[in-house]
């Protein structure tokens, strides 16, 4: 693969959904807007509690939810039963482990997948894991804090798109 092409994105993206996971095993908490924490997180949620991790906001695709319930034979999947911070559309946000996103002031570092773990039989029923195997999402780390709000364009910060 050419890596240059990595970085060429025809569109910026949007939030569609924010949640918080106050505590493990507690149901998700929606809201309309948060207070991204350099280099904690979510304000308010689980993983903002230790600084220094690589897994301190997590984002899936808005668009991976109706090919979740595909796989399951639901007619519908929600974001809060995915456990994941941030639904984002518009932008393949699973290709971007390294690079650098604006959302508002706030910048976030994708910093891997956030595989699925067995919690997911729980909540999406009889193969809910291996439904959302490559469908998980990433893990990003926050490098500068901030407001965000549904609605919010993504930026890619490391868009070499004037790049021949």
């Amino acid at each position: 693969m050419n890596a240059n092409l990595k970085h060429h994105f025809s569109q910026s993206g949007k939030i569609e959904w924010i949640g918080l996971r106050r505590a493990s095993g507690e149901a998700m908490v929606e809201v309309n807007s948060a207070e991204l924490l350099q280099d904690h997180g979510l304000q308010g949620d689980k993983a903002g509690k230790r600084a220094g991790s690589s897994r301190q906001v997590t984002l899936i695709q808005a668009e991976y939810l109706p090919v979740i319930s595909s796989f399951l034979g639901r007619e519908q999947t929600f974001p809060h039963e995915l456990r994941r911070n941030i639904v984002v559309s518009g932008i393949n946000i699973g290709i971007c482990k390294g690079l650098t996103i604006g959302i508002r002031d706030s910048v976030i570092q994708v910093t891997g997948d956030c595989v699925p773990c067995a919690k997911m039989e729980k909540a999406l029923g009889y193969g809910g894991f291996n439904a959302m195997l490559n469908h998980g999402g990433v893990t990003a780390a926050v490098l500068a804090g901030g407001t965000i709000a549904v609605g919010d364009e993504i930026r890619i910060l490391d868009d070499q798109a004037s790049e021949t």
